[in-house]
């Protein structure tokens, strides 16, 4: 099965329930085994929660943009992020210390339990930053 779903979020918390929904529900069309849409809306919650904390400064808006695109080919899951929050310095993104206990900070951890592969791209047509996650399925 091949699909390419995308969909634009207001760069604000407020959406992030959105951005679990429109996950959950292009998994659904996939069929995936119930943990593996748990574990991948995760990572996906975590990284469009990062965008907001860090692209942003945490800066509710109502007019900045994100855009989720999430494709499958030949059994390749492909989940791009795009943003024009600060720019990322992909060798400054890592997560905290895993025994440092406290709340947050693990975010970057779960990703990449979780995914395959997590890889910010240039040339994203307008964008300022790209982070492209991936998986086989």
């Amino acid at each position: 099965m091949n699909l390419s779903e995308s969909k634009d979020f207001l760069v604000s918390s407020a959406s992030l329930k959105e951005v679990r929904t429109f996950s959950r529900n292009v998994f659904e069309k996939i069929q995936l085994p119930q943990d593996q849409k748990d574990e991948l809306v995760l990572a996906i919650a975590e990284a469009a929660q990062n965008i907001v904390k860090h692209g942003y400064k945490g800066v509710e808006s109502t007019s900045d943009r994100m855009e989720i695109k999430i494709s499958l080919k030949d059994g390749e899951l492909e989940i791009g992020f795009y943003d024009k929050g600060k720019p990322v310095v992909p060798g400054n993104v890592q997560h905290r210390k895993l025994d440092d206990i406290k709340p947050g900070g693990l975010g970057t951890f779960f990703i990449k339990q979780i995914m395959d592969g997590a890889v910010f791209k240039k040339d994203q047509q307008g964008w300022v930053n790209h982070l492209v996650l991936t998986k086989k399925i």
